[in-house]
């Protein structure tokens, strides 16, 4: 275990609250342990680390309603398909610790992948139809990676709320099913995309970026956007096709699936009037590498 702030070297203590570093399991339960025979809330909110805004905004709210907020921070290599990926992932513990510390969060969570898995998880995870479309479809086991990981990491924290951010929009349907499944006791709480002012999507995925390709980059939802005005006078395959040509033609972007789903069942819908809550989900691969961007729209709002 670590402390993290500037104002630990200097020994001034008293009035700041110093964030703490734990790289093995049974020292964060320790701590953990402590807290909640204090009476104490527990927010936490899983990353792989490269934190930007958007992880920020989700350590802000859980501090803002919890006494202690946890961070993870590790690269789950069980939900990579594609070993280059894991390979090229960006990963900058001490940058995420500033970042964090700054965000006042009082534990961060940085095991080896030895630690997280002692032995294999041969666990299996499936929740159709909403593990199995899209990102499921496209990237074989991907989900099911993600749902081991963050099982054992709930199991581990045992938080009272756990924050996602919207921009994973499936991700967020596949864990709030794993946790019903496990009955877990956790509320799983989203929170809104951040996004650059140009519109792009805040990722961890956006420093592989070139410079050249973070300029086209903000296309992707600047189409998304054009699309809903498209949409008030076009039918849903029309509107499909709009995004789909007019992303393709920038030159350095490539659709690789643009789906129109109910924004519950995350099933394609044919019609706009097949669903009070329609969202579309896409996926595009910019550059040369090429990098790997997800984003959606909502084109029609749940109302609840």
């Amino acid at each position: 275990m670590l402390f993290c702030s500037a104002l630990a070297k200097r020994g001034n203590l008293k009035k700041e609250k110093v964030m703490k570093v734990f790289y093995k399991i049974v020292d964060l339960q320790n701590a953990l342990f402590e807290d909640r025979k204090a009476g104490k809330k527990i927010g936490f909110v899983p990353t792989m680390g490269a934190l930007h805004e958007g992880h920020a905004s989700l350590v802000r709210r859980s501090v803002e309603e919890n006494d202690v907020t946890v961070v993870s921070v590790f690269v789950n290599p069980n939900q990579f398909n594609d070993k280059n990926d894991l390979k090229n992932y960006p990963r900058d513990l001490d940058a995420d610790c500033k970042l964090l510390e700054a965000c006042k969060a009082d534990y961060v969570f940085a095991p080896e992948v030895e630690e997280m898995y002692p032995t294999p998880d041969n666990r299996h995870f499936e929740y159709p139809p909403v593990s199995t479309v899209m990102e499921g479809a496209h990237r074989p086991g991907h989900f099911n990676g993600v749902c081991q990981v963050v099982s054992r990491l709930f199991y581990i924290v045992r938080p009272d709320k756990s924050y996602f951010g919207e921009k994973d929009w499936q991700q967020i349907a596949v864990i709030k099913a794993m946790v019903r499944h496990l009955q877990l006791p956790v509320q799983i709480v989203e929170c809104p995309i951040i996004r650059d002012a140009d519109g792009l999507a805040r990722s961890s995925r956006n420093t592989l970026l070139s410079k050249d390709e973070r300029a086209i980059a903000p296309h992707i939802y600047k189409v998304l956007k054009e699309s809903t005005e498209y949409a008030k006078k076009h039918s849903l395959k029309e509107t499909h096709q709009f995004v789909v040509d007019s992303i393709n033609a920038v030159e350095g972007l490539k659709v690789e699936y643009f789906a129109i789903v109910d924004g519950n069942t995350l099933q394609d819908v044919a019609e706009w009037n097949d669903s009070s809550y329609v969202v579309g989900c896409i996926t595009v691969y910019c550059g040369k590498t090429p990098i790997r961007l997800i984003d959606h729209i909502k084109y029609k709002e749940e109302t609840v």
